[in-house]
């Protein structure tokens, strides 16, 4: 989908706002630009809603910044956003990419190469110019992710979206311990997947509850999920259960077959 015809999608969702009208429902709205799957459409519908009048995002472990949550809001909606990523490979990708791309060669993203841990996190967001207010914070580590939006207090986004681990299931707040260093793929694999990484999505769910955010809804794949916060449309994306995000026949064959080979690894309960 282009921008001329995001913008106009966009208007409808703040007429039918304005008027009253009914909305069509969350997980109706995805679609794919940039994203991994439909995350591009639900956040349109997200900000079409809520509003952003600082356009920034900060993406943590954004890979080379060209599939990701924040790319359409850089190329399509003239979003400035902070994008962080340990592989230098994938950084310098990145950064070509923006500085050579026809909408943000003027002003492309800022692109940083970090590793992230709870004790820097802050002054990598904050040093790079990102304070207050954001639009939006996407969090995908493949790791110490619950820990890492613990820590983060220089920013305070309006949405949230981070990836948690769908395997778990929706009823155990849990989370692999933290450490600096911690690399998903010394540990259990499927099919070259790892297993034992990041944490579940009722842990998450407490987290947020604890910093404002309530969960608006998942992907259509079931295993990110998005955070608003509360105040900002509370009735319009209302509040829903973290067993909402478990109906995908991916998720629940992950859980059959997955988590079993991982339960007694040392989750942390939170």
């Amino acid at each position: 989908m282009d921008a001329g015809s995001q913008v106009l999608l966009g208007l409808m969702y703040r007429d039918l706002l304005a008027s009253g009208r009914p909305l069509p429902r969350f997980r109706d709205t995805g679609f794919k630009v940039f994203s991994q799957t439909d995350e591009d459409g639900l956040l349109l519908y997200i900000f079409s809603l809520i509003g952003a009048e600082k356009r920034t995002a900060v993406e943590i472990c954004a890979g080379n910044g060209i599939e990701c949550n924040a790319a359409n809001l850089i190329v399509n909606h003239g979003w400035h956003a902070l994008l962080v990523d340990g592989n230098a490979e994938r950084v310098e990708r990145g950064r070509t990419y923006y500085r050579e791309h026809r909408w943000t060669y003027v002003y492309p993203p800022s692109f940083v190469q970090a590793w992230i841990t709870r004790d820097n996190v802050n002054e990598v967001i904050s040093s790079n110019g990102f304070s207050g207010e954001v639009g939006l914070l996407s969090i995908d580590l493949d790791g110490v992710d619950y820990w890492i939006w613990e820590a983060i207090q220089v920013i305070e986004p309006r949405v949230v979206v981070v990836e948690y681990q769908d395997i778990i299931g929706p009823d155990r707040a849990l989370t692999v311990p933290y450490s600096d260093d911690f690399d998903a793929w010394i540990h259990p694999m499927t099919d070259g997947t790892p297993n034992y990484f990041g944490a579940s999505l009722p842990a998450f769910v407490k987290l947020a509850s604890r910093k404002g955010y309530r969960l608006v809804g998942c992907n259509r794949l079931g295993y990110n999920a998005f955070f608003v916060r509360r105040g900002l449309c509370d009735d319009e994306l209302p509040e829903i259960a973290a067993r909402e995000c478990f109906s995908h026949t991916k998720v629940i064959e992950g859980m059959r077959d997955r988590f079993p080979t991982v339960k007694d690894y040392p989750w942390v309960e939170v």
